[in-house]
């Protein structure tokens, strides 16, 4: 489990309510348990940061004490620097029960030269856990080389202080500890790290249900790519639409307009001469390539593939209808294109059996239940986990991500499932379906894979439909949930 992933998977734990502060507890607890297991009472030294890893190390020293330890607690930084609701209130705790009642001993440490060598059987770094970025500054600096010095057993609180939770890597320097105490699940840098540093690894269950890293919530939008304040235009995405037909301009309309709000820098659309003139009037910000008269054709395959090449993603199938030979083009153009590629609406209907097997580049399907029958030959089952191992099974099948919409959405790449609950019955109306898929191919051109890109488009588009409930009920139109997706981003 990468950094992120963790981050994740606590605000999602906190949306199903379990909150921060009973992770925190148990986290906390847990170091405490560790040493009474292997020590009976003595002297313990705690070095504990400002960030949520010395909240750990609040919380293990107040149990500590109530085991009739004696705690020796170093507070590395200035509490007016302690950013976490949760931290904050077990550092208050600390204070309170510094009453010369207990053996506590509390060090408020600004500056290193006031650091000195410490002796205790067992030494706790609670600095920095996954906190870590670049060249260490004092006085946790200082901090690690006194942990490092030390002579007693070293534990360490989630991660060894200064190592590289992502890649297990020490820019700078480490704390090179004899325990390891990790929290939910392994940590990526951990399996990574040399023994030297991260000594004995141990994993804790500190209550996160295995629901908060299958269902989607708040936290996977930390997963969001930020914007580089360097960049110019066209490094944020491009995306190219493609479909409409005689009868169809809405749909590739709307896929535009919420590729667009993805935060991409540039969208095409490439769509039949019967409705480049409606979707242009649109909007200004479409770049609009028009292809045939009513429909796209088998002569407008090269035009696309050439197009294609310019773009970062593509979004194919919106109000294509179902004539004949646009069945032959597109999957021509399917087979032909070589960028990560949403298939959505008359697409997923119009394609060939094995098609997919073919494509080497990442696919996103985006089938309703009736759609997915057509793609699969499969009925979707009504219980959740058999419809999970369904899902699970096409999309390795067929090399590619499965969006399944429904009232519950499922998402998997074959390997790993999710679920996700935004939305709301309004959503049926026409042309949210053409949002979601605008949105998730504009997802792709921000540089997410295919699973990332789908279930943040699950979860944006979900949560932009709630928001327009909440003022229309269910009386929206897709173009009126298209408002929200700025607000369902933040």
């Amino acid at each position: 489990m990468t950094p992120k992933d963790m981050m994740a998977v606590d605000s999602n734990a906190e949306e199903l309510g379990i909150s921060k502060s009973a992770l925190m507890e148990n986290a906390g607890k847990s170091v405490a348990d560790h040493i009474i297991d292997i020590l009976d009472p003595c002297k313990i030294v705690i070095f504990a940061g400002t960030g949520g890893n010395g909240g750990d190390g609040f919380v293990a020293a107040r149990h500590l004490l109530n085991n009739g330890y004696n705690v020796e607690l170093f507070f590395i930084g200035r509490s007016d620097r302690i950013k976490s609701h949760e931290t904050l209130q077990n550092w208050t705790a600390i204070q309170n029960i510094n009453s010369g009642l207990n053996s506590l001993k509390v060090k408020t440490i600004e500056d290193s030269s006031t650091l000195k060598k410490v002796t205790a059987p067992v030494i706790v770094d609670a600095l920095l856990g996954t906190g870590v970025k670049g060249k260490l500054r004092e006085p946790v600096s200082s901090a690690i080389d006194i942990i490092n010095k030390s002579e007693g057993i070293k534990i360490a609180v989630d991660v060894p202080s200064g190592l590289d939770p992502l890649t297990g890597n020490v820019q700078d320097k480490a704390v090179e500890a004899d325990f390891t105490l990790t929290f939910h699940e392994i940590k990526t840098g951990l399996k990574k790290a040399a023994v030297r540093y991260v000594g004995n690894v141990i994993l804790y269950d500190i209550g996160i249900p295995k629901e908060a890293e299958i269902f989607l919530g708040k936290g996977d939008l930390l997963r969001l790519k930020k914007r580089d304040i360097t960049s110019h235009k066209g490094n944020n995405g491009r995306v190219l639409v493609i479909g409409g037909s005689r009868d169809y301009s809405g749909a590739p309309t709307l896929a535009a307009h919420a590729a667009f709000k993805s935060g991409v820098d540039l969208v095409h659309v490439a769509c039949p001469q019967s409705v480049a003139l409606p979707i242009r009037s649109y909007s200004p910000d479409f770049i609009v390539h028009t292809l045939s008269e009513e429909i796209i054709v088998e002569e407008d395959i090269d035009e696309i593939v050439e197009l294609s090449k310019n773009v970062d993603s593509v979004v194919i199938g919106c109000g294509m209808g179902r004539d004949a030979e646009t069945v032959t083009a597109l999957n021509e153009i399917v087979g032909e294109i070589k960028k990560p590629m949403v298939i959505d609406a008359d697409g997923l209907k119009l394609l060939y059996n094995d098609i997919l097997h073919e494509i080497e580049n990442e696919v996103i399907v985006t089938p309703h239940s009736a759609e997915f029958k057509v793609l699969s030959g499969l009925d979707v089952p009504e219980g959740l986990k058999d419809k999970m191992e369904i899902i699970s099974k096409v999309s390795n099948e067929n090399k590619c991500v499965v969006l399944l919409k429904g009232a519950l959405d499922t998402i998997s790449n074959g390997e790993k499932t999710r679920l996700n609950k935004t939305g709301n019955p309004g959503m049926t109306v026409g042309g949210t379906g053409d949002c979601l898929a605008g949105l998730t191919g504009g997802l792709l051109a921000k540089g997410h894979d295919a699973f990332e890109a789908a279930c943040l488009g699950a979860y944006i588009n979900g949560r932009a439909g709630d928001m327009a409930s909440v003022k229309y009920e269910y009386h929206f139109t897709a173009t009126d949930m298209m408002k929200y997706i700025d607000d369902a981003f933040r």
